[in-house]
């Protein structure tokens, strides 16, 4: 997809964004507007718990909740280093989690992440895109860098509110 058109699509979800109801809803959008405008198969929204020093996912694509300490796997490392990683081999890449795709029976191929920072520039989460066909560019990383910015209020709200319920 080019980067007119990414953008073109970009305008649409915030707009329907906008219109949500519900936070649960807003995910399940901002999830399936990550994979669409990325061509990737799988997408998981993470969020990070400094007090437990955990990420763990709000909304991820084919499976429940996944917790993972915060210096583990790609998504841990994004958080570390706040920047965008990107391992189109990582059966091979010390760096992934082999064990949550022997516990679910999914296979990831290629693995794309970066970091969400809330409005105070303190790092709230991690996007993690999964299985572009071909695997993932610099400039699909460039691209998470702004939807990031783009959805980083509504996961800062969504960070709030899962604070009061747990």
């Amino acid at each position: 997809m080019d980067n007119s058109s990414r953008y073109a699509k970009l305008t649409e979800f915030g707009k329907k964004l906008l219109s949500k109801p519900s936070l649960n809803d807003g995910l399940v959008l901002i999830s399936q507007t990550a994979r669409d405008l990325l061509d990737a198969d799988r997408c998981s929204i993470y969020i990070y718990d400094e007090n437990k020093n955990e990420l763990w996912t709000t909304f991820a694509d084919g499976i429940n909740r996944i917790r993972i300490k915060a210096d583990e796997g790609l998504a841990g490392y994004t958080l570390k280093e706040k920047k965008p990683i990107i391992s189109n081999d990582p059966y091979n890449d010390v760096r992934f989690l082999k064990e949550i795709d022997h516990k679910t029976g999914y296979v990831t191929r290629s693995i794309a992440t970066c970091p969400v920072f809330s409005s105070s520039r303190k790092i709230i989460g991690v996007l993690q895109l999964l299985n572009k066909k071909g695997g993932f560019t610099t400039d699909d990383s460039k691209f998470m860098i702004f939807f990031s910015h783009y959805i980083s209020s509504y996961l800062e709200l969504a960070s709030m509110f899962a604070d009061e319920n747990e």
